[in-house]
């Protein structure tokens, strides 16, 4: 095999840089070996830890004292994914306007809803939001008087048995659109901005988010485009030379805006993805307003950096501040991705905002891994370890703000309180700021934007799109959130005491037999089965395993390949790579039908049909 096959076949290796070399390793890293490190920085001296006690303490006992429990964050208190009924809405909130045929529409309402304790659910002290969202995945959506849970119970038995499944699947339907009136800030960007008018009077600021991802065609990232294009231009326009700091921004997510965004396909994503992403990176430019490119899943970040990189250096998007990237705090790579970022801040000679996340696709990266065989996981198992790799990865944001502009999203009070208490009492616009989710933080971060409170920004992060777009935002956003560790879960269950809503993660994570160990009961990929180990699996968006593969397949290519019949061979053939007719892969010799014959009565001869 020749070299030029070789390099026909894969994707350019990247050569890295020792800071890229470092993400790259950071991936295979053990969950203990990646924590030590971080425990050591976010462990901070005790006068410290007991102001942002005291504060974290203010904002939880206001927050609670002043909770409605309504919206989304009701709906995530009501369904708590533990709950038979939970994970039954969560899974056709997902699944139903993926189902084409209402045959098996029906079909799964029958086995996802029909045993599920609804009636549990109605009444009560609870939101109208989730009374109604309760309403429509029963009946049909309509909200209904104060009626006795007894009556409501036999008045809905009655209605599901003579009407069935099509009213429920309607009542679904409906019950989806309510959800999307609490987690979308509107249908269209116009109405969006429309809407945000309160809270900026406020003095929160705005990042939009045009819901939409995973582009499958062509035509899905062409429409995209059209859509983000748009909407840089309402924003900009809305802007109103406010600037980067003040006013509106966008964000993007990269897998909207190509069909094939994955490594595999890296020479694609740059011929094609890039000169895209970078249109509309000079359009916001013209605007001056922030230009944020949102984290995905893991096997795409080294590729988003790829992207990153090449539009950082770009000298049409030169002297603009503008343009951000989102960093995951629960991947093990997420230090090292800073280090990179401020160093390619500082190499373009310019300032990258920097949105500083949790991490919203835990679920799905524990199980591909499992599935894929890999060597270990991408992210921690803990959520206690995120939370300290978040406040050790802010520490450098913060001792970075030349080069970067921090931006904090958490609904964490512990967190905020933390990071607060960390960049100190200096602070000017453009300093760093928080962000929050629409529809759910609002409330803590209420005691923070205002010059009698913490007077400190906070931007929403503000989902704009139709109810067909929703539904993988909002199934990420219950994922999230609606888990029995996070905060937003937590803050509204009365058994869990302020005490322990903002008790120091370092603290508890230091006092365990054994610090930062992965978690017990999350199976690494290798031992998934109790029985057996796993198979091995490659990793091929991960460029150590890409380059050594590539050092295997060129000495593969040297070796000389035959294979023969046993009991001698015959007239041999060359065996030619379909690809390129020039490369002669090996060479074969064909079994006569005597030799068949003789294998055939060999492999009978082993009692094959015995082997259990």
């Amino acid at each position: 095999m020749t070299d030029q096959p070789f390099a026909a076949f894969a994707p350019a290796i990247r050569q890295p840089t020792p800071l890229r070399a470092a993400i790259t390793a950071a991936y295979r890293r053990d969950e203990a070996a990646a924590m030590a490190p971080l425990i050591r920085s976010a462990s901070l001296p005790a006068k410290v830890r007991a102001a942002i006690a005291e504060t974290a303490t203010s904002l939880v006992t206001t927050l609670r004292a002043n909770r409605k429990g309504s919206g989304v964050e009701g709906l995530v208190q009501e369904y708590a994914l533990s709950s038979q009924e939970g994970v039954a809405l969560m899974c056709l909130a997902e699944a139903l306007l993926r189902i084409p045929d209402t045959a098996t529409r029906d079909a799964l309402i029958r086995d996802k809803i029909a045993d599920g304790d609804w009636g549990s659910h109605l009444g009560g002290d609870k939101s109208l939001f989730v009374n109604a969202a309760t309403w429509g995945l029963v009946v049909t959506g309509k909200l209904v008087g104060s009626v006795d849970d007894r009556g409501l119970t036999a008045a809905l038995t009655r209605l599901v048995a003579r009407a069935g499944e099509p009213v429920i699947r309607r009542g679904v339907d409906l019950a989806m659109r309510m959800m999307g009136e609490q987690f979308v800030t509107g249908e269209t960007i116009g109405e969006a901005l429309k809407r945000a008018r309160d809270m900026e009077a406020k003095g929160f600021s705005y990042s939009y988010d045009m819901l939409g991802e995973a582009a499958t065609t062509a035509a899905d990232a062409a429409r995209y485009y059209a859509d983000y294009e748009n909407a840089i231009h309402a924003i900009g326009k809305a802007s109103g030379g406010r600037g980067i700091y003040a006013g509106p921004g966008i964000s993007i997510k990269l897998s909207a805006l190509h069909p094939r965004y994955s490594r595999a396909q890296a020479g694609r994503v740059m011929s094609e993805l890039l000169p895209a992403v970078k249109k509309l990176a000079a359009l916001a430019k013209g605007y001056d307003i922030g230009f944020n490119i949102d984290a995905e899943e893991a096997d795409r970040l080294e590729l988003s950096l790829d992207l990153l990189e090449s539009l950082a250096l770009h000298p049409d998007l030169a002297g603009w501040n503008g343009l951000g990237f989102v960093v995951q705090a629960y991947g093990k790579r997420c230090p090292f991705v800073i280090d990179w970022i401020v160093d390619l801040a500082r190499r373009a000679n310019r300032r990258i905002m920097v949105r500083l996340v949790k991490g919203a696709y835990w679920d799905a990266e524990i199980k591909r891994a499992q599935v894929d065989g890999l060597e270990g996981f991408p992210v921690y198992t803990r959520k206690l370890h995120t939370d300290i790799a978040y406040i050790a990865c802010a520490q450098k944001l913060l001792g970075a703000r030349d080069a970067v502009f921090p931006q904090f999203a958490t609904h964490n009070a512990q967190t905020l309180a933390t990071i607060h208490h960390l960049a100190g009492p200096d602070f000017a616009v453009g300093d760093y700021e928080f962000q929050c989710l629409h529809g759910m933080g609002e409330p803590l971060y209420e005691q923070v934007v205002g010059a009698e409170k913490l007077d400190r920004p906070c931007r929403i992060y503000a989902p704009v799109g139709t109810h067909e777009t929703l539904l993988a935002y909002l199934v990420r956003r219950l994922l999230e959130n609606g888990a029995n560790s996070s905060f937003v879960n937590r803050i509204a269950d009365p058994e869990v005491s302020i005490a322990d809503l903002v008790a120091d993660p370092a603290e508890i994570v230091r006092a365990m037999p054994h610090p930062g160990d992965q978690h017990d009961q999350i199976a690494l990929p290798a031992d998934l089965y109790p029985d057996r180990r796993n198979s091995a699996g490659l990793d091929l968006s991960n460029e150590a395993t890409l380059a050594d593969l590539g050092e295997s397949l060129r000495y593969s290519a040297t070796l000389t390949w035959t294979a023969a019949p046993a009991g001698g061979a015959g007239e041999s053939r060359p065996v030619l790579n379909p690809a390129d007719h020039r490369d002669i892969v090996g060479h074969v010799a064909e079994a006569s039908p005597e030799q068949a014959h003789a294998a055939a009565a060999r492999a009978a001869a082993a009692r094959w049909a015995d082997v259990p």
